[in-house]
């Protein structure tokens, strides 16, 4: 579901890529709608990358991804699988398996990449 980052989402995303100094895709043109898929795709450099920028955040931030993954408003679609493997590992390490098995109930029910 496309949504409109609020100021918590920036911080986030801010707090993963310190480099991010704009909120527009560089690919489509548009705003942002999403954390995961432009912290994948346009500041981690490879997935080792990927998870390093996840251990950034604290686990009140995971919990809010985690739940705005679970309601819809967080994308997943656009985050490449190995990415995703990477994303499942660590909210399981960090919030349990149930949170886990959840995010990929979601992941599987997408239907890809939306731009």
């Amino acid at each position: 579901m496309a949504r409109i980052l609020s100021k918590r989402d920036m911080t986030i995303l801010e707090k993963a890529a310190p480099e991010c100094t704009g909120l527009v895709c560089a690919g489509s043109g548009g705003p942002y709608r999403s954390i995961l898929p432009p912290l994948a795709n346009h500041y981690a450099t490879d997935a080792e990358d990927f998870g390093k920028r996840l251990e950034r955040l604290d686990d009140d931030d995971l919990r809010y991804l985690v739940g705005l993954v679970l309601d819809g408003g967080e994308s997943l679609g656009c985050v490449p699988p190995e990415y995703i493997e990477i994303f499942l590992t660590f909210v399981d390490t960090r919030l349990g398996r149930d949170a886990a098995l959840s995010i990929l109930q979601c992941y599987e029910s997408e239907d890809g990449c939306a731009l």
